[in-house]
C-alpha cells in the first residue's frame, strides 16, 4: 500500500539586523518588535545582529566586516535569511545579496507581508497591493535580471506570486488601475461622511500603537465582533458601528489602522483615505498599552504620525488600557490629551467612566433648550430625541414640555416653534 504524501510548511529561519547610530538609541527595542513582527508573519527567529555605526552604510547597510560575521552566523544558525531593520535601498538590497547569497529581507516587506496576508475587504486589498507594488516598482533596478525574487517575502503573498517577470510598464499599468479603483473608494468614502454630517452624528477615531486594543475596546463598547489577537497588526481593515449612550445620545466608533515604529511611506499613501477617517472625526480616542515598557515611545509615534497626516486641533480622549495588566501603581500622564482615563477593555474597568466622558463631550456642542410644544408641533421631539438629549419629557394640558440638550444649528429653530 502506498504511503500518503504529507505536505510540511517549512518555517523560514531569519536573523534580524539592525543599527544603532548612538548610545542610549531605541535600536535594541525596534528589534524586538521587528522580531515580532517576522513571528507575526510566519518566521522563526534564530539571532539578532546590531552593528554600531555613526550612520548606515549607504553601500551595505552594516560594512563589509558585519556582513561577513553575518555570513558565519547563518550557517552557525540555520538561517534562510536575514530581515533588516530599515527600508533597504535598491543598492543595499542588490550588495547584501551578493555577499550573503540567501534571502534578504527589510522591515517594509515583512509589514506588506502582514498586511497582504490580513487584508480581507476589497478596499484593504486594493490598498496592500498599491503598497507592494510601488515598493517593488522602486527597487526592480536593484534587483536586476532577479526579477523571479518579487514574490520573496515571508510566504511569498502578494502580486508577486501573480507574475514573476513583472517589469516597469506592466507595473505602472496595474497602478493606474489600482489609482482608479481605490479613487471609487475615497469617493463612497466621502459620500458616507457627507451622510453622517447631514445626519449630525459624532464621530470619534480610535487610534493607537498596534496590539493596543482598540478592537476589544470596540467590541467592548458596540459589540462588533472584530477578531481580537495579542499580535500586530490582528485587524487591518476598519470598522465603524454605532454606539447608543445611556442618555439616548449616539456616537459612532471607528478602528483605524494600528500605528508601528517606521510605518513604512508606502502604507501611509496606500492607506491614506483609511488613516484619515481620523482627519474627519469629530474627536480621537487614543488606546495606549500601558502595560508596555515602550508606552511613552509609542504615543510618540502615534501623534508623530497624527501629524504627519494633518491631524491636529482635535479633542483627544486618551486611554491607558490593559489595567489588568499593570502590576503596581503608576503615574500615567498623557499631556497632549484633553482627557485621561485608566481602563481594561478585556475586563470592562473603566468602560462606564469612558462612557460618562463621551456623553460630556457630545453635550459641549448642544445647547440647552427648555419649553412647551404645542400638540401640532409634536413632530419635532423625534428630532430632538435623534439629534440631541432629551432629558425630561412630559404631556400637559396645553402641550408637550421638554427639558433637553440640542444641536446649536437646531436651537433656533425648535426655540422659535414654542409657545412657552
Amino acid at each position: 500500500m502506498t504511503e500518503p504524501f504529507v505536505i510540511e510548511e517549512i518555517q523560514e529561519k531569519v536573523i534580524l539586523v539592525g543599527v544603532s547610530t548612538q548610545d542610549g538609541d531605541d535600536a535594541q527595542d525596534s528589534l524586538a518588535e521587528l522580531g515580532e513582527l517576522v513571528e507575526t508573519a510566519g518566521a522563526k527567529v534564530v539571532g539578532i545582529e546590531i552593528q554600531s555605526r555613526e550612520n548606515i552604510h549607504s553601500g551595505t547597510y552594516v560594512g563589509t566586516g558585519k556582513l561577513q560575521e553575518i555570513q558565519e552566523k547563518l550557517s552557525e544558525l540555520g538561517a534562510t535569511g536575514i530581515v533588516c531593520d530599515d527600508e533597504l535601498s535598491p543598492a543595499q538590497l542588490r550588495n547584501i545579496e551578493q555577499v550573503l547569497n540567501c534571502k534578504v529581507m527589510d522591515r517594509t516587506l515583512v509589514i506588506l507581508d502582514i498586511f497582504a496576508a490580513r487584508a480581507s475587504t476589497s478596499e484593504g486589498k486594493i490598498q496592500v497591493e498599491l503598497a507592494q507594488l510601488r515598493y517593488r516598482l522602486s527597487r526592480l533596478t536593484g534587483l536586476g535580471i532577479s526579477l523571479s525574487r518579487l514574490g520573496g517575502g515571508i510566504g511569498t503573498r502578494g502580486p508577486g506570486e501573480k507574475k514573476l517577470e513583472m517589469d516597469r510598464r506592466l507595473i505602472k499599468t496595474r497602478l493606474s488601475q489600482l489609482k482608479r479603483e481605490l479613487g471609487e473608494v475615497r469617493q463612497h468614502r466621502e459620500i458616507t461622511r457627507a451622510h453622517r454630517s447631514r445626519n449630525r452624528t459624532k464621530v470619534a477615531a480610535i487610534v493607537g500603537y498596534t496590539n493596543a486594543g482598540k478592537s476589544t475596546l470596540l467590541n467592548r463598547l458596540t459589540h462588533a465582533n472584530v477578531l481580537e489577537e495579542d499580535k500586530l497588526f490582528a485587524t487591518l481593515d476598519p470598522t465603524t458601528r454605532n454606539l447608543k449612550l445611556d442618555s439616548g445620545q449616539e456616537i459612532l466608533l471607528t478602528d483605524t489602522v494600528g500605528f508601528i515604529r517606521k510605518l513604512p511611506h508606502h502604507l501611509i499613501e496606500a492607506f491614506r483615505s483609511t488613516l484619515e477617517e481620523a482627519k474627519y472625526a469629530d474627536f480621537i480616542i487614543h488606546v495606549v498599552d500601558s502595560s508596555s515598557p515602550q508606552r511613552e515611545k509609542q504615543m510618540h509615534i502615534v501623534y508623530e504620525t497624527l501629524q504627519n497626516l494633518g491631524i491636529s486641533g482635535k479633542k483627544i480622549i486618551t486611554l491607558f488600557n490593559k489595567q489588568d495588566k499593570v502590576g503596581q501603581m503608576e503615574f500615567l500622564k498623557d499631556f497632549r490629551a484633553d482627557k485621561t482615563l485608566k481602563i481594561s477593555a478585556a475586563t470592562g474597568d473603566g468602560i462606564d467612566e469612558l462612557k460618562s466622558v463621551l456623553e460630556e463631550i457630545l453635550r459641549e456642542d448642544k445647547q440647552f433648550l427648555e419649553g412647551v410644544f404645542s400638540y401640532d408641533q409634536g413632530g419635532k421631539i423625534p428630532a430632538i430625541r435623534k439629534y440631541g438629549e432629551l432629558l425630561e419629557e412630559d404631556y400637559q394640558e396645553n402641550g408637550i414640555y421638554i427639558r433637553a440638550f440640542v444641536p446649536a444649528e437646531m436651537y433656533q429653530n425648535l426655540k422659535g416653534n414654542m409657545i412657552s
